[in-house]
């Protein structure tokens, strides 16, 4: 079998299906908060820990009602949606109006508080959660588990659903709408409010969807979502704020890129995505594919 630079095959190919794996939930994870940014305004630093919530919530709902992970692949994304409904009912409607600092100082604090109430019950060590698609094929050059190569299909398919339901669907065109000018939209009978409410659900809803994901392919924790969160900024930064293509395609690139070069150079795979960050951000400030106000 080729060696390509002097690397295996078969680590070069592994490294590929783990870069895009990772990609899939960098661009879920980074989907959703393009889409509360994009339409609320809001810098959403929450979203780490409702995605460790989602992972969470199908472990307990397996643990202690026998529920299996495809009855918790709905369900799950739905409870944590409900918590984002009242999060956004009692906090963030408060602060639509105001600078976007107090956005993010407040769901900092709030993914603090979420974190260590988790963190108090049920620690920092990780909790498995069982496979729910066991085995796999051997490619020759690679041995794919049916599960991860599922996860990156499903996760495709997420996110290009979001981007032409709000992109090129009527109740996009009415989201989008709402948040240039909600006077005009509730002329035609709209409820403004109720949208902004459900947009905000929906976001994290993805977020809670990863965690169900992630969660047979990761330790169910309570800081899986702190060592993800930066990294997801990064990619929504890189992909431009409030872009939902630029945060699917940035999102599965940098995923490939940071496994290609866990391959080419190890040591710089947990600085790669901020250092392209950093370039991106010196040649287009509003990111690859934002617009410049």
């Amino acid at each position: 079998m080729f060696e390509l630079l002097g690397i295996p095959p078969q680590a070069l190919f592994g490294q590929l299906l783990l870069g895009l794996i990772n990609g899939a939930f960098y661009a879920m994870l980074s989907l959703g908060l393009a889409v509360i940014f994009g339409l609320l305004n809001v810098i959403n630093f929450t979203h780490g820990a409702q995605y460790m919530m989602g992972a969470f919530a199908a472990w307990l709902m397996l643990g202690y009602l026998g529920i299996p992970f495809w009855v918790s692949l709905v369900l799950a994304p739905i409870i944590v949606a409900l918590f984002g409904v009242l999060l956004e009912r009692l906090l963030l409607r408060r602060i639509y109006h105001l600078d976007h600092l107090y956005g993010f100082l407040l769901t900092f604090g709030l993914a603090l508080i979420i974190e260590g109430l988790f963190r108090w019950r049920w620690g920092s060590s990780g909790q498995p959660y069982d496979n729910p698609i066991p085995g796999g094929v051997n490619l020759g050059f690679m041995f794919l588990p049916y599960y991860r190569g599922w996860v990156v299909v499903a996760s495709l398919v997420i996110c290009l659903a979001t981007w032409y339901a709000i992109e090129r669907t009527r109740l996009g065109a009415y989201l989008r709408a709402a948040t240039e000018n909600p006077t005009l939209v509730r002329a035609f009978g709209i409820n403004v409010p109720r949208m902004i409410t459900l947009t905000y659900a929906f976001g994290v809803g993805l977020a809670a969807l990863a965690g169900v994901l992630a969660a047979p392919i990761q330790q169910v924790s309570a800081l899986m979502g702190t060592n993800l969160v930066l990294v997801v900024f990064a990619v929504v930064v890189i992909g431009g704020m409030g872009s939902i293509m630029g945060s699917i395609v940035t999102g599965f690139g940098l995923g490939v890129i940071e496994g290609l070069t866990k391959v080419a150079y190890p040591p710089a795979s947990n600085i790669v995505i901020f250092v392209v960050m950093a370039v991106v951000l010196l040649v287009k400030p509003a990111g690859l594919f934002g617009r410049t106000k």
